[in-house]
């Protein structure tokens, strides 16, 4: 006879736990156990147990490979789902084994595991293996399945998803009756992604439209979604969050039209990624010195302040054209400007000139800090408005949401559980997939939030997002050579790119370490089907087969390799956090951050007062809707992993493990550095701090 010590871990969500009967078949290179049940005679596999078993076989089954978990129904019991974390087996001769599951089962079903050894196809040799390698494959795929979003965007998951919004009365106003988190219908089953690798929680989702309703409700009870009005003075503004304050929205609030500002969010804003170095003024942008002289000092000149590398351009472009929609009965408009900036010698970027068209001219003026107060102010809040755009649809939904949503599905589809790629990435995929489909069903959807709180609508969005994408280079997604590329690797003050290297360097030397342990040589890169299916897929799904993206379709080399799997965890984790976490604290303040204007781009200087610039901004009701998307969307996640925690087991061999605990060590020197630089920061720069950034997408 021959004893196995089995233990059991049911995960900690909520509704993890279940009453099935659950038995257990344990398979060796020697031969097979029966199937046993696991039985206390009492409550087993209850939410967060660790439950404990003996397993008596005739005889020594060798080294074990795979087991075979049995769901089936108990007594009168309802069928349950149950949410295994792992088995784990102690063999006589006293090896443990592990075997990593994190999945749900629903059904009266079996569900076969692979002990945890990271093994790449060429490592596997026994049938068996072989076979529960190329069945899981075929299975995940059969049950994940890609599915077009919009014409010209990242594919995404086709699944049982959430139901849109409804309104109880489709008869009363737009808002009447309508607060969002309390109308909308869950199809709980669609959370969970029942017999699938994909973790959703029923918490997560619950929580996320609870903290949604409250706040909803209240704007309502106070009036102000039902205001399609102007704001009548500036400091009401300041109510619809009188409890919410942080250093830096209170530094926002008090100091957004201030020059200095305006030029420090460039660097150090939510959207730290379109400013660039200018070496030559476009034949677009017709500035001359004589206009800006006076804002670059004594003794110097435009051309002599180019050729030093202090001048510097963002152009919003790709904005040009979109069209623009109704909001409240009332046309909305937008802009694609030009904005030039001037490093000063005393370490702040400003603004020199702004121009609100890409086409000059008599009815396009190019305004100055010179012009009068509320000219220069609402020009540098038509930038602004464009940065709204670029920041929300192209910086935060489409480059870090919607990719990683691709990123992770190819993850699902094309990596068996043993495969080091999956163990290496799925940390970073949780809830990815879960999060963008709650934002699909109350922000991304006919007559959602986004539809109701912006200028561009969905239509516009959609737009806007799919010139990106058709814009996008695989060497822009490389971070060392982004910021070459752009002219600010050597910017002062630039405290996004400082914290940007230090995670990277960080990351990129973990990803090393692994990649290298299981790859030695570049054939077995080159060999690899999994990997190149991989590849290929995100290729296809992602970047949609445009070759000039640069995106690879197959890899070659082990350094390929690492700067592959190193730009998607980056996009994952870091990225998004650069552009999420700050998003309530510099944005509350809606002037700084308005998601829609009234009026039309000034054409002529001198025209503007107090009165108009208020009548630009957006009414009352479109500032809380926006605000409320703001709000949740910056909200702590409530069962949050921080970049570097990996509590779920994937990997047991001790060079990977060894390897995650110095990635850890790493990042938690790069806090403290950041840390300790904040210190003597006005607006200390916290949004890179690996302590804030998430594994994964997931709020």
């Amino acid at each position: 006879m021959a004893t196995y010590k089995v233990k059991v871990a049911t995960g900690d969500d909520f509704l993890s736990g279940t009453m099935d009967s659950i038995s257990l078949t344990i398979v060796g290179t020697q031969g097979e156990s029966h199937k046993q049940r696991l039985n206390h005679f009492g409550r087993d596999f209850a939410t967060g147990a660790v439950d404990e078993y003996t397993v008596q076989c005739q005889q020594d089954l060798g080294e074990l490979i795979i087991i075979r978990l049995h769901k089936e129904r108990y007594s009168f019991f309802p069928k349950k789902s149950w949410y295994c974390n792992y088995v784990q087996i102690c063999a006589p001769n006293g090896r443990i084994y592990h075997f990593p599951a994190y999945q749900w089962m629903d059904g009266y079903e079996t569900l076969a595991l692979r002990e945890a050894t990271g093994k790449t196809p060429a490592d596997d040799t026994l049938p068996i293996l072989l076979e529960h390698r190329r069945e899981e494959i075929r299975a995940k795929q059969d049950f994940y399945r890609w599915r077009v979003f919009v014409p010209g965007l990242p594919n995404y998951i086709h699944i049982p998803s959430y139901r849109p919004p409804v309104r109880r009365n489709p008869n009363q106003p737009e808002w009447n009756g309508y607060i969002p988190g309390f109308p909308i219908l869950i199809n709980i089953k669609a959370t969970r992604f029942l017999n699938s690798n994909l973790r959703f929680s029923f918490v997560k989702t619950a929580s996320f439209f609870y903290r949604l309703g409250p706040m909803a409700l209240k704007f309502k009870l106070g009036g102000l979604v039902d205001c399609k009005q102007s704001w009548k003075r500036l400091k009401d503004i300041k109510k619809i969050f009188p409890a919410f304050k942080t250093v830096t929205s209170e530094y926002v609030a008090e100091h957004w039209a201030e020059d200095r500002f305006f030029g420090y969010q460039y660097l150090n804003g939510i959207n730290p990624c379109l400013i660039r170095r200018c070496t030559q003024i476009p034949d677009k942008f017709p500035v001359t010195d004589d206009m800006v002289a006076p804002f670059l000092g004594e003794g110097t000149c435009l051309q002599a302040e180019l050729e030093k590398g202090n001048i510097y351009l963002v152009d919003y472009r790709i904005l040009e054209g979109i069209p623009t929609i109704e909001l409240n009965g009332q046309k909305q408009h937008q802009c694609a400007p030009l904005c030039l900036l001037h490093f000063s010698p005393e370490g702040n970027m400003m603004p020199i000139a702004i121009q609100l068209s890409q086409t000059p001219g008599p009815n396009c003026p190019i305004f100055l800090p010179s012009d009068s107060e509320w000219d220069w102010l609402l020009a540098k809040t038509w930038v602004r408005n464009a940065e709204f755009f670029c920041h929300e649809a192209i910086a935060h939904l489409l480059g870090t949401h919607l990719i990683a949503e691709a990123f992770s599905l190819a993850v699902l589809r094309q990596l068996p559980m043993c495969h080091p790629l999956y163990k290496l990435l799925i940390p970073h995929t949780r809830y990815t997939i879960q999060i963008n489909s709650i934002g699909r069903a109350i922000l991304l959807n006919e007559g959602g939030l986004t539809a109701r709180g912006t200028s561009l609508g969905l239509k516009g969005f959609a737009e806007l997002m799919a010139r990106a994408l058709s814009e996008m280079t695989y060497d822009s997604f490389y971070l060392p050579n982004d910021f070459v590329e752009r002219g600010v690797q050597d910017l002062p003050g630039y405290y996004y790119r400082d914290d940007c290297l230090a995670v990277w360097d960080a990351l990129e030397r973990y990803v090393t370490e692994i990649i290298t342990y299981y790859y030695p040589c570049d054939a077995a890169v080159e060999g690899d089907p999994e990997l190149q299916s991989w590849v290929q897929e995100i290729f296809k799904e992602c970047l949609l087969g445009r070759e000039s993206s640069g995106f690879p379709t197959c890899l070659r080399t082990v350094p390929e390799l690492i700067r592959y799997v190193t730009i998607v965890i980056y996009t994952c984790s870091a990225k998004h956090a650069a552009v999420n976490t700050g998003q309530l604290e510099l944005t509350c303040w809606m002037p700084n951050f308005p998601s829609s204007m009234r009026n039309p781009p000034m054409q002529a200087k001198g025209l503007t007062t107090l009165e108009t610039f208020l009548d630009t901004l957006p009414d009352v009701k479109t500032t809380c809707i926006i605000l409320l998307v703001l709000w949740t969307l910056s909200r702590e996640p409530d069962d949050k992993r921080p970049l570097g925690h990996f509590p779920d087991i994937h990997f047991v061999e001790d060079v990977p493990r060894r390897s995650m605990e110095s990635f850890r060590q790493r990042l938690a020197l790069i806090s403290h550095n950041i840390r300790q630089r904040n210190k003597c920061l006005p607006i200390p720069y916290r949004y890179l701090d690996p302590v804030l950034i998430e594994n994964s997408v997931s709020i």
